[in-house]
């Protein structure tokens, strides 16, 4: 099994992903993905990369999704590891079930959903993510009718199954997305 490299994966997403909301997201999940690997002591790479290319079918297959990414993902000899934190992530979407069984696809359930709240949130306020306030991170969680489509239930659990508290996650998050460029779309 082997990994891509960054280069390489960036080349995957702008062949199969046109949007570039979604590019950013991509970004988003892969800087969070690499800010817990190197709190938990785990292969940065690893995490990184899985969080970058965890939604690499959404853009052309999203009521498929993650099938076509986990055919290609073992096609191209990716680890199993990354395999299956892209399945569980999608656990409760697209008839998928798999339950998370590592740190990994833990991390990248507690990460994936939250960080379209902080893409919203900085629409609606462009300051730095890194100047972002935990509080107000958690107001919007709260609030329905913003960014709707965000699963809330998704982030909470995922947030506990990973063993973060919320606060200490949004607060984790603030800190890794300090170093993100903001977004342009």
């Amino acid at each position: 099994m082997t990994l891509p490299t960054r280069t390489e994966a960036e080349a995957s997403l702008h062949e199969y992903v046109a949007d570039e909301y979604q590019r950013y997201h991509a970004l988003m999940v892969a800087t969070a993905m690499a800010g817990y690997a190197r709190l938990r002591g785990e292969d940065e790479e690893l995490w990184w990369l899985t969080g970058y290319l965890h939604d690499l079918d959404y853009d052309k297959h999203p009521t498929e999704h993650p099938g076509p990414s986990l055919i290609w993902f073992g096609d191209w000899g990716y680890p199993a590891e990354l395999i299956h934190a892209i399945e569980a992530h999608a656990n409760g979407f697209n008839g998928f079930t798999t339950k998370p069984e590592t740190d990994l696809a833990r991390a990248l359930i507690a990460c994936d959903e939250i960080c379209g709240i902080f893409y919203a949130y900085h629409k609606l306020n462009p300051i730095p993510f890194g100047e972002m306030k935990v509080k107000s991170i958690r107001k919007r969680l709260k609030e329905t009718r913003f960014a709707p489509g965000i699963d809330r239930g998704h982030i909470y659990a995922g947030c506990e199954d990973f063993g973060v508290s919320l606060d200490e996650h949004i607060e984790n998050l603030i800190t890794f997305f300090a170093e993100l460029p903001a977004p342009q779309v």
